[in-house]
């Protein structure tokens, strides 16, 4: 068909190695997919968790696949992600049979060290990752040794083996893994990140990729990193949204208003939190729930025969009502 319509523009037979050029830009593709038997034969089906688009498995054996020289030696992940109303941050590290999570933090935790609103913003998330740290830390025996970042301010510092110590632990490794979160500048995966290496763990990275950094000048800033850790970036939108619509800085930050928070206020609650967190990052247990009572009891099932003398009773009570002649 395709060289009928060739004939038919140009009047006459074309030879098929003799087609004008610019004519095969302007001629439709045709391009049949064939899935036929063997097709469907050879067809391999994805992981679960690749098909439900959960796991990106080639980052995941990356960070997972250790070396047959170290001996089954673990391969310790930091394990990020974000909820609408929470932070999740775990020290993981895998086996044949699965993941075996070593030590978990999440933000909701965070109203107990003094921080009672947003709790999943970047401040938080700098929170979350020192506080998994220092949880960790402690639960191995290496909270004294390596204490970290005591008075966060912005610059770009790496947990390293102390040089004049013998005989000293190494620090504790572990490989930031986000999972499928888009890994901009400035994202908040990168703030847990951040908290962790600050809170004594040794995390392997760059500052290309915290606030502050710009990637035209190639430079880093630590001032503008330091203000985010203490919540500035909250606190300067406070100020300009109560200025200029106090409707919806009342609906925005009700909250805070509830709670009677200044946008001077956050700086200081960020810095308190951060030495409570240091003081005692043990986790608390959970308190048991009540047991529910429903306001309408639940009636029992009857079985067979209780429901055969139940009909029983009422028919001869209906007997007993009809008056006899």
């Amino acid at each position: 068909c395709i060289r009928d319509s060739i004939n038919a523009e140009y009047g006459g037979l074309v030879h098929p190695h003799r087609i004008p050029p610019g004519l095969l830009t302007r001629m439709p593709t045709f391009c049949k997919i064939i899935k036929n038997k063997a097709y469907f034969s050879r067809y391999q089906v994805k992981y679960r968790r690749r098909r439900e688009g959960k796991t990106d498995y080639a980052a995941r054996r990356k960070m997972i696949v250790q070396d047959k020289n170290k001996y089954n030696a673990p391969k310790y992940r930091l394990v990020v992600r974000f909820t609408n109303k929470d932070i999740i941050c775990q020290i993981m590290y895998s086996k044949i049979a699965g993941d075996v999570c070593m030590c978990a933090a999440y933000s909701h935790e965070l109203p107990r060290y003094g921080i009672k609103q947003g709790l999943t913003n970047y401040a938080a998330a700098y929170a979350t990752g020192l506080l998994v740290a220092r949880r960790c830390l402690s639960q191995i025996g290496l909270a004294d040794k390596y204490v970290g970042v005591e008075k966060p301010n912005g610059e770009h510092v790496l947990t390293k083996l102390p040089e004049d110590e013998e005989d000293y632990p190494r620090p504790f490794k572990v490989l930031l893994d986000v999972g499928l979160a888009r890994t901009t500048t400035g994202a908040r995966v990168f703030a847990a990140m951040k908290g962790a290496s600050d809170g004594g763990i040794f995390v392997p990275h760059k500052p290309s990729r915290l606030v502050g950094y710009d990637s035209e000048k190639n430079k880093f800033d630590p001032a503008v990193l330091r203000k985010y850790i203490f919540g500035g970036h909250v606190a300067a939108y406070m100020q300009l949204l109560k200025t200029k619509n106090p409707e919806k800085y009342a609906k925005q930050f009700s909250q805070y208003v509830k709670d009677n928070i200044q946008a001077d206020q956050i700086e200081k609650i960020y810095a308190a939190a951060h030495e409570a967190i240091r003081k005692d990052p043990k986790r608390v247990p959970a308190q048991p729930r009540e047991k529910y009572v429903p306001k309408v009891p639940k009636l029992k099932k009857l079985t067979y025969r209780q429901k055969k003398a139940r009909v029983f009773k009422k028919l001869s009570a209906m007997a007993a009502q009809v008056p006899q002649d």
